[in-house]
């Protein structure tokens, strides 16, 4: 395990293995160490019933707490290349208050060739120095939009509704305020009636947060051993 650290935006980073980033303000790893890309699919993308529900095509928006390394933006714009319609357009909306480097986004990804174009492309068009809204446009159906900044301030500032939402702070217990009660209130009133959540988290309080919210809330089996991770929705007495 290395110990080779980096700061970013006053937030320093370790790399574990080679290039696992470890966030050492929240004394956390920034995805699932057996494979976050795959966790991402079954997490993300299988919890909020993607890519099936792709197939409706119009507009589809997605918010995200907590942007990371960009890994659930690549493997989702992966996903969405292969199921798309003609004419369908995603927009991912991610909050995110300590943002990485281009450098480091492309080595906490390059593990995964999967998503080498992805990435590449990622890491291209990231500003050097990124403040308020980056605006990507990452190809004609495609934007991502990432708001630099507390979650709670750019949620409630953010315009429109969400169809769905990956819940991907920090571990609750490490990061508390992306899983607080306010938060999770506006995340719910930022999401379509019938719109969705999905989270690896499966602690107690953040179940009830949830709840009180408004979600109708589900346990699932987690990733790679991980009992249980939490999905849910808005305005619908019938789980995804």
């Amino acid at each position: 395990m290395s110990d080779e650290i980096s700061e970013n935006g006053g937030e320093g980073l370790q790399w574990h293995e080679g290039d696992m980033p470890f966030s050492t303000q929240f004394g956390d790893h920034f995805y699932c160490r057996s494979d976050g890309r795959l966790e991402c699919g079954h997490v993300f993308l299988a919890g909020n019933g993607l890519p099936d529900r792709w197939e409706a095509g119009g507009e589809f928006r997605i918010g995200e707490l907590g942007f990371g390394t960009g890994l659930n933006f690549c493997e989702t714009w992966r996903q969405w290349k292969l199921n798309r319609k003609t004419g369908a357009t995603l927009h991912f909306t991610s909050f995110e208050l300590y943002p990485m480097r281009a450098q480091e986004i492309d080595r906490a990804l390059s593990h995964w060739s999967e998503i080498d174009d992805e990435r590449q492309a990622l890491v291209e068009a990231w500003p050097a120095d990124p403040q308020g809204r980056v605006e990507i446009v990452a190809d004609e159906q495609t934007r991502l939009t990432v708001v630099v900044g507390p979650a709670l301030e750019g949620v409630v500032g953010e315009p429109g509704d969400f169809d769905t939402w990956f819940l991907d702070g920090f571990a609750p217990s490490r990061n508390p305020d992306m899983w607080s009660p306010e938060l999770m209130r506006t995340v719910y009133d930022k999401t379509l009636t019938g719109g969705s959540f999905a989270t690896y988290a499966a602690a107690g309080f953040v179940r009830r947060n949830l709840q009180a919210a408004g979600f109708e809330v589900e346990r699932r089996p987690g990733f790679a051993g991980k009992r249980e991770m939490l999905c849910g929705q808005k305005g619908s007495r019938e789980m995804i």
